[in-house]
């Protein structure tokens, strides 16, 4: 079996990942298309070759990505609409966290009930990994990717580049 050449294949990667991570997320939204562009029926099309779709992708993957980012979170919100367990258990943690450091590491004192700080993070934890494991996370963060993926690559590749960009790619 040939070795996978991975130095390759992540090293196109890694100058797309910089210009994303040197940007703020504001900044990052500021370049969103219009819903008309992005939606643009008479711009679809069958790719004739691979080449087509590869040059397709590189293409519509930079001059949309505000747009995928945008279809990246409401599916993550579609995904949690759907799945309330999951829900539940995230805004379960997140104010119990908050709740627990609120106190300021001072003991809760409720009657004649008290908790120290680690009792109530052991607690937490005892209610929140059960359930967290329940409401199957890892099944939704896989869903995500793929319909993630399914969605925006294949806007990507049948998406036809802009005819004044398609002629300005060409040798003379």
């Amino acid at each position: 079996m040939a070795p996978i050449p991975l130095d390759l294949i992540t090293s196109r990667f890694s100058d797309r990942f910089n210009t994303v991570r040197s940007q703020s997320f504001g900044s990052r939204l500021s370049n969103l298309r219009p819903i008309s562009e992005f939606l643009d029926v008479k711009r679809l099309s069958k790719p004739a070759n691979f080449a087509e779709v590869q040059s397709r992708l590189n293409y519509n993957l930079s001059y949309f990505a505000s747009n995928y980012i945008v279809v990246f979170c409401m599916l993550s919100i579609y995904s949690l609409l759907t799945n309330w367990l999951l829900l539940f258990v995230i805004i379960l943690v997140t104010g119990g966290l908050y709740g627990i450091g609120k106190l300021k590491g001072r003991d809760l004192d409720i009657g004649i009930f008290r908790a120290t700080s680690s009792q109530l993070y052991t607690a937490l934890l005892i209610v929140a990994v059960p359930l967290g494991l329940w409401a199957s996370p890892f099944a939704t963060v896989l869903w995500l990717i793929g319909a993630t993926g399914v969605t925006v690559l294949g806007h990507a590749a049948l998406m036809e580049k802009p005819i004044e960009d398609a002629f300005s790619q060409e040798a003379v």
